[in-house]
């Protein structure tokens, strides 16, 4: 639950951090001993992860400091070199596509429609994993599509081209996608990029009502105090290691901030959430090593 001090080494803080993390809560989805990275380049070494049931975890830190990649990792985009990612105590390279993709649900940084493709049929797409030769479309999966679109605010978009949107409709197109698919644990790269401020509000009220009734989210965010905010549950990454976790009151101080992010600040408390509120000071310098 809780984490570190900054003055202790990285290595100890990210260790303590990680058995907190274990001893507390159940987690059906976890990294153990990673080794992660693309061809020869090594993001990620010995890394540890815990998804806790129930929470909205965020993971924050530096630009290449590993996020993204431990997210696809979990989301079985990115085999590890070392170690396993594993699902209710099972590798999960041990399950079939389609059986894994009803439990757990990706937004990726980037994706790409077919040319042509609706709104609606794109969404319903996020219903294929419940599909067989016994099960075809049934009313059911039509109230998944029409529940996700309405949530994320396409409806009136139904029958548009997906590639005729701006950026920030087909970033709702693709949550409404994840959304249709309606898995336990929901995987988020990124969520808010190309919306304006008042959808990404919208998007991270939606994702936290989603949580309070149930399900387990996991998501990368670059702004501190959305993510602050929004998480139950913090995972702080520095140059492929985790250096902090736990919730956000517990853990956000100036002395992490500027430890990771080389950002001198004031944390204050939100006047409207009462959560952690990052202030910088000025002109941010090099982050430690």
């Amino acid at each position: 639950m809780i984490v570190t001090s900054i003055a202790a080494p990285a290595e100890a803080a990210a260790t303590s951090s990680h058995n907190n993390t274990a001893e507390t809560g159940s987690c059906r989805l976890q990294g153990k001993d990673l080794q992660l990275g693309y061809a020869e380049r090594i993001i990620s070494r010995q890394l540890d992860v815990h998804i806790r049931d129930g929470e909205f975890t965020v993971i924050i830190g530096p630009n290449g400091c590993g996020k993204s990649t431990l997210l696809r990792s979990l989301a079985r985009l990115i085999k590890p070199t070392q170690g396993q990612v594993t699902l209710d105590g099972k590798a999960l390279g041990q399950y079939p596509a389609k059986q894994l993709a009803t439990q757990l649900g990706l937004l990726p940084q980037t994706s790409t429609a077919p040319d042509g493709i609706s709104v609606a049929d794109l969404v319903s797409r996020g219903r294929y994993p419940h599909q067989s030769l016994l099960r075809q479309w049934r009313r059911e999966d039509e109230t998944a599509v029409a529940e996700a679109m309405a949530a994320t605010g396409i409806s009136e978009l139904a029958h548009q081209a997906v590639d005729a949107l701006s950026g920030g409709q087909r970033q709702r197109v693709w949550v409404a996608m994840a959304l249709a698919q309606q898995t336990p644990i929901l995987l988020l790269d990124e969520p808010t990029t190309y919306l304006d401020i008042a959808h990404q509000i919208e998007l991270l009220e939606l994702f936290r009502s989603l949580n309070q009734s149930g399900r387990t989210l996991v998501a990368v965010l670059h702004d501190l105090n959305h993510a602050s905010r929004y998480a139950t549950h913090l995972i702080v990454m520095q140059q492929g290691r985790i250096v902090a976790e736990g919730p956000p009151a517990e853990i956000i101080s100036p002395d992490l901030i500027e430890h990771v992010f080389g950002l001198p600040c004031l944390i204050i408390d939100d006047p409207v959430s009462h959560t952690p509120l990052v202030i910088p000071r000025g002109k941010p310098h090099q982050a430690a090593g």
